[in-house]
């Protein structure tokens, strides 16, 4: 079983980076956090890597559902979203699948919730 799902389009990277918000926002949900992995490595580590972003993305009634039937899963959120350009206009997107991940806290009320995100998600990866 894999920790994600994925997908992958001809698009430029930055039009693909706005669908996926978009789409995220279509679903509930908002992006509380952007990670731009290429910048961060090449001020950090001077090294070289493909345009790669990290989209924390958090569903406000879902989340609160989940800390009200287990407390600590703060630690495994927000639900993480990758745009990842595998080359010149190919680019992939993935997306955390909240089922597996949610299957270590052992919480069938967790496991629930983590259906009805992971569903959600899906959605946002297949409208692109």
């Amino acid at each position: 079983m894999s920790y994600y799902f994925s997908k992958i389009i001809n698009e430029s990277f930055d039009k693909t980076i706005m669908k996926v918000v978009l789409s995220l926002k279509n679903e509930g949900f908002g992006v509380l956090t952007e990670i731009d992995v290429k910048e961060t490595l090449k001020k950090k580590l001077d090294v070289d890597f493909q345009k790669y972003m990290i989209l924390g993305a958090c569903n406000p009634s879902f989340a609160y559902k989940a800390l009200k039937v287990e407390d600590k899963i703060g630690i495994m959120l927000p639900c993480n979203v990758i745009v990842q350009e595998i080359s010149e206009g190919e680019v992939e997107i993935a997306a955390v699948d909240p089922v597996v991940s949610m299957k270590a806290v052992e919480n069938p009320a967790l496991l629930e919730i983590a259906n009805q995100v992971q569903e959600k998600l899906k959605k946002v990866i297949e409208s692109l």
